[in-house]
């Protein structure tokens, strides 16, 4: 597995080339913030966006992807049902929704958001068939745990593709990452940087200076390495071009071993086995 550009990709399990380093727009507000984070990612050479119904952001994503000169079938655009909308019927009308605000005809990768107690196995049935109608291009979950995969796995007639999760140097999940790797589901890590609170960390810093870059790259080339997707979100112009310089060095086995063994279990989001909403 080589890590070389912005515009690497790792192969999902249907041959769809997902690129491994997008930008996240998680709390990005709608309107000129989000689209000129959107403009500042795809100027620096980011393919891949990712978006969701709930984070009230679709419409500007789909303004400035229409703004800019790229086209859409080098775009790796990804949204998400949000929990209100589960169930068959109400995730198909969901999706055409976000379909319209992103101004787009078909999603790269649609992901059930969170995985809702008696609701999950039929959103799964309903991306199923948006999948098969060619409407999307790769079909996933978000926040879902191993009892979770595996009981959708075993009520579906397509497996997973991709798990996006929270993941950070102090919330590796190992044991879930193993567990997609055998079932050839791509592990993607949102809140990759842990929202900043792994700025300050004192092996973190020392890894930094002694390959002469900054935290939020060392973390980033350590998911890459790892196999995983990653999407930073940021609206800083600067942030979102260093967030993408990441390709003129790599990590040694020992400091990724060193990285991997900073895990605490620590979230700085909701357990998916115990939310509310």
């Amino acid at each position: 597995m080589k890590i070389t550009n912005i515009k690497g990709t790792f192969e999902l399990r249907n041959g769809v080339a997902m690129p491994y380093l997008g930008l996240g727009v998680f709390k990005s507000k709608n309107g000129a913030e989000v689209e000129n984070a959107v403009k500042y990612a795809l100027d620096a050479g980011y393919k891949h966006i990712d978006t969701a119904a709930i984070y009230k952001n679709e419409e500007g994503v789909g303004k400035a992807i229409k703004k800019h000169a790229i086209h859409r079938e080098e775009l790796f655009i990804t949204s998400k049902i949000w929990n209100d909308d589960q169930g068959y019927d109400t995730t198909i009308k969901a999706f055409e929704a976000s379909l319209k605000r992103l101004q787009t005809d078909y999603l790269d990768l649609y992901l059930i958001h969170w995985p809702v107690k008696e609701k999950y196995i039929d959103t799964w049935k309903a991306l199923e068939t948006l999948y098969k109608d060619g409407r999307v291009k790769a079909i996933g979950v978000s926040n879902f745990l191993k009892h979770h995969l595996l009981d959708l796995i075993q009520h579906s007639s397509i497996d997973p593709m991709v798990n996006q999760v929270e993941c950070h140097p102090l919330l590796v999940q190992q044991e879930l990452n193993d567990f997609c790797e055998e079932y050839q589901i791509q592990y993607e890590a949102w809140s990759p940087l842990m929202q900043g609170k792994l700025l300050n960390n004192e092996e973190l810093n020392l890894l930094a200076r002694k390959y002469k870059k900054t935290v939020a790259q060392i973390v980033l080339r350590w998911h890459l390495q790892k196999g995983v997707v990653a999407i930073p979100k940021s609206t800083h112009q600067a942030r979102i071009i260093e967030n993408a310089h990441l390709f003129d060095f790599e990590l040694l086995p020992r400091d990724m071993a060193l990285i991997n063994a900073l895990d605490e279990g620590q979230r700085v989001g909701p357990d998916p086995d115990n939310f509310d909403f």
